[in-house]
């Protein structure tokens, strides 16, 4: 046989592999690795279980009853891929994914309007996500400018946290977390230097804060290189803004007096704009294709947020003796992320038409210890925010609560600020909460229109399906019916009261507080 035609047959599989769709090629990888490892993977979620999973994803709550019986009915064998491009077109998605960066991005450290309004935009129009975090980073986009502004506040006579503001952006933006770095190289990540530290935070030590109110952020003029030494060696070093392992900016010379593009303005406290401005500098090179690390990042966070848990994890901690579970998933992911120009929605697409986002939270048969959850080969249990949760409740139980219900459940819920919210974590002050709140139990009354009067309107034996199918987005259980209808036929002179006990019974279940 020629070489040249042996050369081409060799070649066709991958010629083949790299012509499947992205979401194709991301299970081939995780099969051929479970069956490396001899993980049995667990078979395709049912119906119910897939239903439930992308509507609190992509439109932070559950479905209603005649969204899931439609779902469940259709029986054409495309219909999971079209409620996921469905839930993308909905109104619902820009608001809920606003929400889900926010915290990613905020960590619940503050609100602001015009960020929610900057991101809710962005994700109606899907604008790509080199361009948001440049917008984020440069620090003169209107609403944007929140992600800086926030944390160049300072309280007191307290001085502005820079360092933690450094820490956050190689943290968020880059998947690494430089905060042992400040003062010297890492102790136990190699690849972790202070120059590191030190190149990131000359980009932000002369912004200020302009105004708190509109979230606006100046810069004062970057003259010179920043110097600094290591506690332990104490040798002076110096450098200019630098991103991670990349060149130092040359950092420009102007006369004294001619630094400004827009010099100050004491009278209108306008701090002046300088020529150079360093976070115009970390915009235009942190948030690109060629590096690596922003690329990787992001995948592996949205990753996170579909599959409860990181290809690298914990998520800001990227390095070789934190290697990805799954190492060419994370580089195919980046890859092709950086090729679709940032394209949030076809990252989101891809990742949700994978079977490793449908398989099923119920171990594989003969199983009876689940695996590492590294291996992604069931479906994990990922917590809910504080927002979907109630947004959630609110579905289920057909009501509109006033506003204030939904600042409760943060204050229950919610992680404190800088906690990433990452595991599930039931706590006291939620089950309390649960089971006290006035507000939240005045939900559970048969009010027009909600759940709790259409449920006492049905047969006893007809409530069970439609109570399940609401609140949990699945039918019962031949035991929990036959739990219910006793239940129900026991309390039969107080209907409504029963009734209620049993729809807070569902929404106060471990079941309902996490997407399977």
């Amino acid at each position: 046989m020629p070489r040249l035609t042996l050369a081409i047959l060799l070649l066709a599989p991958t010629f083949a592999l790299a012509a499947e769709p992205l979401h194709v090629r991301l299970d081939a990888i995780l099969d051929t690795a479970a069956k490396a490892n001899g993980t049995p993977q667990s078979g395709p979620a049912d119906d119910g279980e897939f239903l439930r999973r992308a509507w609190l994803d992509f439109a932070g709550r559950i479905p209603t009853a005649p969204e899931a019986r439609a779902f469940l009915a259709d029986k054409s064998a495309d219909k999971r891929a079209k409620l996921i491009d469905e839930l993308l077109a909905k109104p619902e998605y820009p608001a809920h994914m606003a929400g889900r960066f926010h915290i990613l991005l905020m960590e619940r450290l503050g609100d602001h309007a015009d960020w929610t309004k900057y991101l809710t935009d962005g994700f109606a129009v899907n604008a790509p996500w080199d361009r948001m975090a440049h917008d984020m980073l440069g620090g003169d986009t209107p609403g944007a400018s929140f992600f800086l502004s926030k944390r160049l506040e300072n309280y007191g006579q307290q001085p502005v946290d820079y360092s933690a503001l450094t820490r956050d952006v190689g943290r968020l933006f880059l998947g690494k977390n430089f905060q042992c770095c400040e003062c010297h190289d890492h102790l136990t990540v190699d690849e972790y230097k202070q120059s590191h530290f030190q190149g990131l935070h000359a980009y932000f030590k002369n912004a200020m804060l302009v105004d708190a109110k509109a979230a606006r952020v100046g810069e004062k003029p970057t003259t010179a290189k920043t110097s600094y030494a290591s506690v332990f060696t104490m040798v002076e070093m110096m450098t200019a803004p630098a991103l991670p392992g990349g060149k130092m900016v040359e950092i420009p010379q102007f006369t004294k007096g001619q630094e400004y593009a827009q010099p100050p303005d004491r009278k209108t406290k306008n701090p002046g704009v300088p020529k150079f401005r360093t976070l115009a500098a970390i915009a235009d090179e942190l948030p690109t294709a060629a590096n690596r690390d922003f690329s990787r990042n992001i995948v592996n966070r949205v990753w996170f947020l579909l599959l409860g848990r990181g290809l690298v994890h914990p998520l800001d901690l990227h390095h070789a003796g934190n290697p990805p579970s799954h190492p060419a998933a994370l580089d195919l992911l980046a890859d092709e992320f950086a090729k679709a120009k940032f394209d949030l929605k076809f990252l989101f697409r891809e990742i949700a038409r994978t079977r490793a986002y449908q398989r099923s939270s119920l171990l594989p048969n003969e199983v009876t210890k689940p695996a590492d959850a590294k291996h992604f080969a069931t479906a994990l249990e990922k917590r809910l925010s504080a927002e979907q949760l109630f947004a959630a409740v609110t579905t289920a139980t057909g009501t509109t609560p006033p506003a204030t219900l939904k600042a409760k459940f943060l204050k229950a819920y919610a992680n404190q600020a800088r906690e990433p919210e990452e595991e599930v974590q039931p706590s006291l002050k939620a089950a309390l909460f649960l089971r006290n709140d006035v507000t939240l139990l005045g939900l559970l009354e048969p009010a027009p229109a909600s759940l709790v009067a259409r449920l006492v309107e049905l047969p006893t034996e007809k409530v069970a399906g439609e109570l399940y199918l609401t609140i949990l987005t699945r039918l019962p259980s031949a035991e929990e019916a036959a739990t219910t209808t006793t239940f129900l036929e026991k309390h039969g002179d107080k209907k409504a009261d029963a009734v209620g006990k049993l729809v807070w019974a569902l929404l106060a279940s471990a079941e309902f507080g996490v997407n399977h």
